[in-house]
């Protein structure tokens, strides 16, 4: 019984732990109302809040590193190439 609870309580822990990445790419589109990007790999990218999504173009190269959170890839920093 304690080793299913000490299970159970170890999940619950990291449950809310967000899993660092990295991804390179082309940007194919830019969702200015959402603040999102999707590469070429087809996946979807949240922009920070403050991000000026303006100084930013579909089909600039960038190098990102991001979180999962919640099922969503945050950006948490990220490098562009014209």
């Amino acid at each position: 019984m304690r080793t299913l609870f000490g299970a159970v309580a170890a999940a619950v822990m990291f449950a809310g732990v967000a899993f660092a990445a990295e991804a390179e790419g082309q940007i194919q589109s830019i969702d200015h109302e959402n603040l999102t990007i999707t590469l070429d790999n087809g996946k979807i990218y949240k922009l920070p809040g403050e991000f000026d999504v303006d100084a930013i173009k579909e089909g600039m190269e960038i190098l990102l590193a991001y979180d999962v959170v919640g099922g969503q890839n945050l950006i948490t920093d990220m490098q562009l190439f014209e």
